[in-house]
């Protein structure tokens, strides 16, 4: 399975503080890729790298094989037509109705299309996130889940390669969480696209994940399956599963982790 994005030995310091440390990273055309980590490791920096609404000090993005080029609008431009993006707010547009808000994607993704075309795509997107017929909402009117549904239609709606996911279940009851959960890994076998997920709800990334990584002080400590995840003795991923505010992590590990310049296999 070809590689859809490779990340190689990433550096970003933000006010001062290094955030991504020498990140290198995988993932595979097709799949769901999780990454999971307490807030402020990197998380939603490494998505704005990926997109190219950040730059790195250091380092190298590849998209289908082909080199972010931060310097060269031109090139940015073409590579972010690849993605799609559900923000962890959904940042939907209030004073427009749930239509006005899928379509405002199109007309700036895929200028080209006619109105019908559009229109079209637009009521398509929403019967995939099992809204259909609720273009003519306004968003206000619209529950939690919803909004997080519309957003994820507009994500979608342009046909991307690629769809970023930042923290798409926060603020949601658990059962409107399963409900989300259920509809990306229901989307993902509809679609064939790559989806890469920032959340901090394990059990939703064992749900949507095909694998699983752990940054932690801005690498990547744990690649694997969630079978792997939940067999793994790396005592940083032990101690954020089981949600324990310390842990015993020897020297020797510390040691370790500060020599590694790669991710630690899932075993």
């Amino acid at each position: 399975m070809a590689e859809m994005i490779e990340v190689y030995d990433l550096h970003k310091t933000l006010n001062k503080k290094k955030v991504l440390d020498g990140l290198t990273l995988k993932i595979r055309q097709g799949e769901t890729f999780v990454l999971i980590g307490q807030s402020g490791v990197g998380k939603s920096v490494l998505l704005k790298h990926l997109i190219g609404l950040m730059e790195p000090d250091r380092g190298e993005v590849y998209i289908a094989g082909e080199k972010l080029e931060y310097a060269k609008p031109e090139v940015l431009k073409k590579i972010r037509r690849r993605f799609g993006m559900l923000f962890q707010g959904g940042a939907l547009f209030d004073s427009l109705t749930v239509g006005e808000n899928i379509l405002f994607a199109l007309d700036h993704l895929r200028p080209e299309m006619s109105l019908d075309e559009k229109l079209h795509r637009m009521r398509h997107s929403l019967e995939l996130v099992e809204l259909p017929g609720i273009e003519d909402m306004m968003i206000s009117s619209l529950s939690g889940g919803m909004m997080k549904r519309v957003a994820l239609a507009r994500a979608i709606v342009a046909e991307p390669e690629i769809v970023l996911f930042d923290e798409p279940t926060t603020g949601l009851d658990p059962i409107t969480t399963a409900t989300i959960n259920d509809l990306i890994v229901d989307l993902k076998k509809k679609l064939a696209i790559t989806f890469v997920v920032v959340t901090h709800d394990i059990k939703g990334a064992f749900t949507v994940g095909d694998r699983i990584g752990m940054l932690y002080k801005g690498r990547l400590i744990f690649e694997g399956t969630a079978a792997e995840f939940e067999k793994t003795e790396n005592p940083y991923v032990r101690q954020f599963v089981e949600g324990r505010s310390q842990g015993v992590i020897t020297e020797d590990y510390k040691n370790q982790l500060a020599a590694v310049k790669k991710p630690v296999s899932g075993g």
